[in-house]
């Protein structure tokens, strides 16, 4: 399996010009490494997942227009990630507060820009999922 993330964790988006970190909110009485643990429902824009900076794909509507108003040259807007559902979970077994915690390999679709977030650092190398 994978480390369990915790708040602080580093995300980036393959579209995004800037990583990310998480912050855990979904539940509030697990800990590790003196943070929040993750669940895989720590998904709300803005207050779990801040922007990855600028977006960079055609596939978000504002990008998109952007460029086209600048005659086709690609024209990053800011990025404000819609998610497209829960994180995907590898294997979610181990559940906190009646939800499954988040794991390292997890993904998370963005539906603006269709780019597949994924979690670089976990926030804490001591709590292994197996």
């Amino acid at each position: 399996m994978g480390a369990a993330v915790v708040s602080g964790a580093v995300l980036m988006c393959p579209f995004g010009t800037m990583t990310a970190q998480l912050n855990a909110t979904s539940q509030v009485s697990i800990f590790g490494a003196s943070k929040p643990i993750a669940t895989i429902m720590d998904i709300s824009p803005g207050s779990n997942i801040p922007p990855f900076g600028m977006c960079m794909s055609l596939a978000n509507p504002q990008v998109a227009a952007a460029t086209a108003a600048a005659l086709g040259v690609l024209t990053p807007q800011p990025c404000m990630m819609t998610p497209a559902g829960p994180w995907q979970a590898a294997k979610p077994t181990l559940m906190v507060g009646g939800k499954p915690i988040l794991t390292q390999e997890a993904m998370l679709l963005c539906g603006m820009g269709m780019g597949s977030i994924s979690i670089i650092s976990p926030g804490q190398m001591k709590i292994i999922v197996g």
